[in-house]
C-alpha cells in the first residue's frame, strides 16, 4: 500500500517538474518568433520576395503560449486530475509548436535560397 503512494508521489513530481520545465522554454521561444518574425520581415523587404513563414511563425508564437500558460497553470491548481490535463496540453502543444518551428525553418531556408 505504501508502495502505492510512493509511486503516486513520485508521477506527481514528475509532472510537476515538467511543468516547471515548459513553461520558462516555451515563453522563451514566443520571443523566438517574435525575433525571427522581425528579422524575417525585413530580409523579405528588402528582397522584394512574401513568405508565408512569418504566418507559420505567428501560429507557433501562438502554441508556445498555449504550453506556457497550460503549465503555469497546472504549477498553480491544486486538483490532481487539473494537473494532468494541463500537463498533457501543455505538453502536447509545446510537441505542437517544435514541430511548426521545424516546418517554418524549413520554409525560410527555401525561400531565402531562391
Amino acid at each position: 500500500m505504501q508502495d502505492l503512494s510512493i509511486s503516486k508521489a513520485r508521477r506527481l513530481a514528475l509532472d510537476e517538474r515538467t511543468c516547471r520545465l515548459i513553461c520558462p522554454i516555451a515563453a522563451a521561444m514566443v520571443g523566438v518568433c517574435l525575433t525571427a518574425i522581425g528579422i524575417l520581415r525585413v530580409a523579405t523587404a528588402v528582397r522584394r520576395q512574401d513568405t508565408i513563414a512569418d504566418d507559420l511563425l505567428s501560429i507557433d508564437a501562438l502554441l508556445f503560449l498555449v504550453a506556457m500558460l497550460a503549465s503555469y497553470f497546472a504549477l498553480r491548481v491544486q486538483s490532481h486530475v487539473r494537473l494532468h490535463w494541463l500537463e498533457r496540453i501543455a505538453d502536447r502543444s509545446f510537441i505542437a509548436a517544435m514541430l511548426l518551428l521545424t516546418l517554418a525553418c524549413f520554409v525560410i531556408t527555401y525561400a531565402l535560397s531562391r
